[in-house]
C-alpha cells in the first residue's frame, strides 16, 4: 500500500500536471492494482491537501468535473496579467439568458424570450454553445417541438461551482422575474446579471471575472476581450 505522504505527492502532481479537473477514480487508476488506494483513502488525502493549501494563493477546489488546483480569487487578478490577451466580456443579454436557463432549466428560447421580454439574438445561443455553457437536452412536445436548454458541466466549472444546488437560491436574489438580479458565486461575488430586462440590449458590458487555472495549456484563442 502507498504511503500517505506518497499518495499526496501523486495527488498534487496529477492535478498540476492534467490541466483540467480530475475525478477521484482517475486518481485511483493512475496506480498500479497492488498499491491502488481506495477512492475514500484518496478523497481524505485531498482534504488534507486542500488544507495544505490555506495560507496559500492557490487553492484544491472541487468543481462539477472532479477536483482541480486553482489561483486564489483573491490574486486572480494579478497572475491573469502573464497573459496577453485581455479577458472576454459578455453583454448584459448574454449574462441574462445563461442566468434564466441555469435557474429554469429546461427551457426553450421562446420562453426566455417571454420572460425577457424581447427576442434573443441566434449569436448569444451560439456563443453559449460554443463555449460550452449550454447545450441543448431535449425537445419541448409542443407545435414546432422547440429545443430545450440546459447547463452543463462546463458552466459549473467555470464558476467553480461542484452542481447546481450551490446556485443562490432565487429567495436570495432580488426581483427575478424582472431579472434584475445578481450571482453571486463562491469567492468571486461577480455580478452576472445586471439591471433590468428592459434595457437588456443595450451596450452595457459585464466583465467576466477570470478563473485562473494552473495547467500547462494556453489560454484559448477566443479569450480575447470582445464584447458579445
Amino acid at each position: 500500500m502507498i504511503e500517505s505522504n506518497d499518495l499526496q505527492n501523486v495527488c498534487e502532481a496529477a492535478l498540476l500536471a492534467a490541466g483540467r479537473p480530475l475525478t477521484v477514480v482517475e486518481i485511483v487508476e493512475l496506480f498500479d492494482e497492488a498499491e491502488r488506494p481506495g477512492p475514500e483513502q484518496v478523497r481524505m488525502t485531498l482534504e488534507r491537501l486542500a488544507e495544505s493549501y490555506a495560507a496559500r494563493g492557490i487553492e484544491l477546489l472541487e468543481v462539477a468535473s472532479g477536483f482541480r488546483i486553482q489561483v486564489r480569487p483573491s490574486v486572480a487578478a494579478l497572475v491573469s496579467r502573464l497573459w496577453q490577451e485581455r479577458p472576454a466580456k459578455y453583454s448584459r443579454a448574454l449574462l441574462e439568458t445563461l442566468a434564466l436557463i441555469a435557474y429554469r432549466q429546461p427551457i426553450t428560447r421562446g420562453e426566455i424570450e417571454d420572460i425577457r421580454g424581447v427576442a434573443v439574438n441566434p449569436n448569444i445561443i451560439r456563443t453559449l454553445v460554443e463555449r460550452g455553457w449550454i447545450r441543448i437536452v431535449g425537445h419541448r412536445e409542443v407545435p414546432g417541438r422547440p429545443e430545450l436548454l440546459g447547463s452543463t458541466r462546463e458552466f459549473l466549472d467555470y464558476f467553480s461551482l461542484k452542481s447546481l444546488d450551490n446556485l443562490p437560491t432565487l429567495a436570495q436574489l432580488r426581483d427575478v422575474e424582472n431579472l434584475g438580479v445578481q450571482l453571486e458565486f463562491p469567492e468571486t461575488q461577480a455580478p452576472l446579471v445586471a439591471n433590468d430586462a428592459a434595457v437588456a440590449d443595450e451596450p452595457a458590458v459585464v466583465e467576466a471575472d477570470p478563473v485562473v487555472v494552473l495547467e500547462t495549456s494556453e489560454l484559448p484563442d477566443d479569450a480575447a476581450g470582445e464584447v458579445i
